[in-house]
């Protein structure tokens, strides 16, 4: 009688947390767009910013809901970017690798570019492509281009996204001041 107890109480939470989840999904997917984040004001309409599902087979795939012409489109949940071009189609794809800061979901647009400076961490950069800020820590890409210059402070939250050199490039290249960043989950 045990074992089956505890089967049927399994079911149940299984059941349960399912249920949750799918409601979840549909709250966050009916949600409107500026929850969770400040969008650019002279930036494209809103786009939906849950979950951003891609084709199954294709990991590398476009988001689905992530907006329309040209654009930079950073997934946060899969730490990858798309360079998008105005017709649609994906120019470039390429993962990141973020700081301790992420932005939130929304839609931007590139306020500041610098070719080379030191980044937050210490370390000297280029390649900088700003969009926003959280808290107080400024949020971009950029490319680490060599050793510390000294000690990080190990209290300071960072907010760059880091790419290889070849990415950067590309990224320095595409999204000049003004250009459309779109951050989903």
């Amino acid at each position: 009688m045990v074992s089956s107890s505890s089967g049927f109480v399994a079911a149940l939470t299984v059941a349960a947390v399912a249920t949750v989840g799918v409601l979840a999904y549909q709250a966050s997917a009916t949600a409107p767009a500026s929850f969770g984040g400040r969008p650019h004001a002279g930036a494209a309409p809103s786009v939906s910013v849950s979950a951003a599902p891609r084709a199954r087979r294709d990991p590398k795939a476009l988001p689905v809901g992530s907006g329309r012409g040209e654009r930079v489109v950073y997934a946060v949940g899969t730490d990858r970017v798309w360079l998008v071009e105005a017709d649609g189609r994906v120019r470039r794809t390429f993962e990141v690798l973020p700081g301790d800061v992420d932005p939130r979901p929304g839609t931007y647009a590139v306020t500041s570019r610098s070719n080379a400076v030191t980044g937050s961490d210490g370390r000297p950069i280029q390649h900088v492509v700003r969009f926003t800020a959280v808290d107080g820590v400024t949020i971009g890409f950029s490319t680490a281009v060599g050793e510390p210059t000294g000690a990080p402070d190990p209290d300071a939250k960072t907010g760059g996204i880091r790419e290889s050199r070849a990415d950067g490039e590309a990224m320095w290249q595409f999204a000049t001041i003004g250009e459309t960043v779109v951050v989903v989950r």
